[in-house]
């Protein structure tokens, strides 16, 4: 079962559908009462991502989108979040950026993170933007040069309940082309993980096929490609910004070398590193306090861990 990502107030207000993942079951549904606040906050949030969605361009607005072999595209880039499990509030944010076709590191940075957004399913963006954000400003100011000239997303764009995932929020606010690419099926309006589903994935032969994500309404939001001749599972792309499906889908299959193209796979060596440091002081800190105050008993793990953390953190800040 997934942690728990939000909280519950007892003075309810109104119901959410809420769609989780189970290691056993997969995807499944469940309906939670929200506060009063947290609807409001959503409510805003909904607004927000109407009102940015009219901005996403389903086009391709380079020149190198249209040649054949991307003559033209020299670097690509891959954002992602990493975290510490048990914690879901700090997080590593790291931006790589390679060469095209050979997909050869040119850049890559990594940092801590504090999250300040709540975790609520559907809006991410709004949770994991702005770090993101931070890291192409920071290479911009630095290294202009070695901006990156398309951006993949570890994560889905139109393919969503709202059209409007985050590969389309970084993209329209960083005005970069974007793709996302899911690892996951996202379910959305009647595009499910069903025989049938799982009967188009069986008909992909080879690396590259693909076939289109259609909702209910026959809208195509994305499409499952199977990137890998090695891997029979596919990947879920979709438009983020600035790019068609099928420039995206073709692009993404170029910079596979494997299942996950290279831009969102390949991770800043740091990123292991940082998490596997910060796991393990956290691990010996609670490990200290369960031993010397048993108040903390009741707590899960994952509190003990996210309060530990902060401790480290305002401590490491002193020390500074």
């Amino acid at each position: 079962m997934s942690v728990k990502r939000f909280r519950l107030s007892r003075s309810f207000h109104r119901p959410r559908t809420i769609t989780s993942k189970s290691r056993k079951c997969g995807m499944y549904t469940r309906t939670c009462w929200m506060s009063a606040p947290e609807a409001e906050l959503v409510l805003k949030w909904e607004r927000e991502q109407a009102r940015l969605r009219e901005s996403v361009k389903e086009e391709d607005t380079e020149d190198w989108q249209r040649s054949p072999d991307f003559s033209g595209l020299e670097r690509v880039g891959g954002v992602d979040l990493s975290f510490i499990k048990g914690d879901d509030i700090n997080a590593c944010a790291h931006l790589v950026v390679l060469t095209y076709p050979h997909m050869k590191v040119l850049y890559e940075d990594c940092k801590m993170v504090t999250l300040n957004a709540p975790y609520v399913a559907g809006f991410l963006g709004f949770r994991e933007v702005p770090p993101l954000l931070q890291a192409l400003k920071k290479l911009k100011n630095i290294q202009p040069n070695l901006m990156p000239q398309v951006l993949f997303v570890d994560g889905n764009g139109l393919f969503h309940h709202r059209e409007f995932g985050l590969a389309c929020h970084l993209g329209v606010l960083s005005d970069l082309p974007c793709v996302g690419v899911a690892k996951n099926l996202l379910h959305v309006e009647g595009v499910v993980r069903s025989e049938e589903h799982q009967s188009q994935i069986n008909a992909l032969q080879k690396s590259g096929d693909s076939f289109p994500m259609a909702t209910a309404s026959g809208r195509v939001l994305g499409k499952a490609l199977r990137s890998s001749q090695s891997s029979i599972k596919p990947v879920y792309v979709s438009v983020g910004h600035r790019i068609t499906l099928d420039t995206a889908v073709r692009l993404t299959h170029t910079c596979c070398l494997y299942r996950v193209p290279e831009p969102i796979r390949q991770k800043p060596g740091d990123v292991l590193d940082i998490l596997k440091q910060k796991f393990l002081f956290i691990q010996i800190l609670a490990a200290w306090h369960c031993s010397h105050q048993s108040r903390l008993l009741w707590m899960s793990e994952a509190d003990i861990r996210s309060r530990e953390y902060l401790r480290c953190r305002d401590l490491a800040s002193d020390i500074k």
